[in-house]
């Protein structure tokens, strides 16, 4: 046996076929590589067998590594699932929740606070004072996204230099206290028996009486079940 290096879990073993089978036979070894040469160069070989040896260790060190980190996301991944298993009516309603959120998004023209501030040429120092300002007086209302608020574009009077339209205060105050920045929009751009089929938000610059109307009779449903 010519040269044995040894490293923290790799052994790397270097001589003939005879000398390498008599210390393998001794061996623990759950994996074993071999290389094997046909014709030996004597100072070439030897820089080659140093750097094998070296590229082994390596290599076993990353897999340690990686088995850590397996076992690391493994614990993140136990800490953030429910301790028990969710009810199928909860998982349910929550694929219910998200299929209409994104049907909300994809509904009609969202605009950032800044975006609305553009629009309608509002001071550029602080663009998402005054569209805080028109939500919480009740004149127009948001949906929060990915830690973003979100006007309606459609609640804007674009013959009123983009300003909330009067009507949609008069909605956001009849559904105050039955449903939230997101129900409002769910209910805007849903088909609606009493509009003749027609969406909310598709009538509530041209016909605000009838959406004004449409809200207190889905109130009156909600109220009575």
């Amino acid at each position: 046996m010519n040269t044995q290096k040894e490293h923290n879990g790799v052994s790397t073993l270097i001589g003939t076929p005879k000398e390498v089978r008599g210390r393998l036979s001794k061996s623990h070894a759950e994996q074993v590589l071999l290389v094997s040469f046909e014709h030996q160069n004597h100072q070439g070989t030897e820089i080659l067998f140093e750097n094998l040896s070296n590229m082994a260790s390596s290599m076993y060190e990353l897999f340690q590594q990686q088995q850590q980190s397996h076992a690391i996301l493994e614990r993140l991944a136990e800490a953030l699932v429910p301790p028990i298993p969710s009810s199928p009516r909860i998982l349910k309603e929550a694929a219910m929740l998200v299929k209409a959120r994104k049907a909300v998004l994809e509904s009609g023209d969202w605009l950032s606070a800044v975006e609305l501030a553009q629009l309608a040429q509002l001071s550029t120092a602080n663009p998402s004072a005054q569209p805080n300002k028109w939500k919480k007086g009740g004149r127009i209302f948001a949906i929060h996204h990915n830690g973003v608020d979100y006007f309606p574009a459609y609640g804007l009077d674009k013959e009123q230099d983009f300003r909330p339209l009067k009507s949609l205060s008069q909605v956001i105050e009849i559904f105050d206290g039955y449903k939230n920045g997101w129900g409002i929009a769910f209910w805007f751009m849903s088909t609606n028996s009493f509009l003749g089929g027609k969406r909310p938000q598709d009538l509530l610059a041209s016909h605000p009486e009838q959406v004004i109307d449409a809200a207190k009779d889905e109130v009156q449903g909600i109220e009575h079940g």
